[in-house]
């Protein structure tokens, strides 16, 4: 049986690829770096030079300063680095993820990232590339796990916030992508109002604005009295729910964005009155639909849940196998 692939070598922090002389997604400071998008288990500061996208080198530029070595590719502009044909491909994911398909011997190589195939108002919307390997992310690759459509679960927030005109709904939601995601969704509802921010959310979202995604009235809250935020909507990073911050609320309706609000267990682990299953990552169906509609000679599962979708390629006949790289799991997701 052919053996692709022999040309990337899978290490604990990040794929290498020696033809072409480049780290995708490396977990420490590295000479040449392709970045799929700005998440911090992702995109890490110190590399010299950085291939990604503008988004992406903007977000990363905001998170850790300038990127002195950063090289701009747009979707679907191919280019070589080294001996490797590179073309950057939309994920889904959050503003500039992106799939990196690598050409090299014969061998189309899809790494994707983060991805997800449901429709998001702030990024473009996955592109399945066709290849031989698909290297792709497992944080959700459980039959458990299937997400509802977002509209019902903004409808869920809309309720609750009408339901309970003295109190403000608290929503936890993490500060790149998902919080954007979840006011461009209010916005689709109807929802006019402003959008309260903690201090934590207002650089990440501004620079979404800066990158054109609208999201219409959006404020910090930091010195409005407490009276004023009766019946409204604030997000916050899902670490500050807990906070004593939050005190200074008007009697806080406590709520998650989150595909792992899915497992009761760990939406009452939180003290979460309201679960908001909404998730930035392909489910279970979207995992393996993708699978079967690339038909790949092989299948490499980087993080997450990797067993269960090793053993789902294999039981359909396509080989399969682990990566185990470390450090890749968006925890508040």
């Amino acid at each position: 049986m052919t053996r692709f692939g022999t040309w990337l070598r899978a290490e604990p922090d990040g794929i290498y690829c020696p033809p072409g002389d480049f780290w995708i997604d490396p977990g420490q400071p590295r000479p040449r770096a392709l970045i799929t998008h700005g998440h911090a288990d992702h995109a890490r500061s110190g590399h010299g030079t950085v291939i990604a996208t503008a988004e992406t080198l903007a977000i990363m530029a905001a998170r850790y300063g300038p990127q002195p070595g950063g090289k701009a590719v747009a979707y679907g502009q191919p280019i070589r680095v080294g001996e490797v044909r590179v073309c950057f491909y939309p994920a889904g994911h959050v503003l500039g993820s992106a799939q990196i398909l690598l050409e090299y011997a014969g061998e189309r190589i899809v790494v994707s990232g983060d991805f997800k195939r449901t429709p998001d108002p702030t990024c473009p919307p996955c592109v399945p590339v066709p290849c031989d390997v698909f290297i792709t992310e497992a944080t959700f690759a459980l039959p458990v796990f299937h997400h509802p459509p977002a509209e019902k679960e903004i409808a869920k927030l809309l309720d609750a916030r009408a339901s309970a005109p003295e109190r403000c709904v608290l929503v936890g939601a993490y500060a790149l992508g998902k919080a954007q995601r979840l006011i461009a969704l209010l916005r689709a509802a109807g929802y006019e109002r402003p959008v309260y921010l903690h201090g934590a959310l207002t650089q990440l979202t501004r620079l979404y604005e800066a990158l054109g995604v609208r999201l219409g009235d959006v404020q910090p809250m930091a010195g409005l009295p407490k009276a004023a935020l009766k019946g409204e909507i604030i997000l916050c990073p899902p670490s500050a729910l807990a906070d004593r911050w939050s005190r200074r609320l008007p009697d806080p309706i406590t709520a998650m964005a989150s595909g792992w609000m899915r497992l009761r267990q760990r939406a009452r682990q939180k003290n979460v009155e309201l679960p908001l299953i909404l998730s930035d990552h392909a489910d279970w169906g979207e995992l393996t639909a993708t699978i079967g509609e690339l038909a790949p000679a092989e299948v490499w599962v980087t993080h997450g849940r990797e067993e269960a979708l090793v053993h789902w390629c294999q039981q359909k006949g396509i080989p399969a196998r682990a990566l185990l790289l470390h450090g890749r799991e968006d925890e508040e997701d």
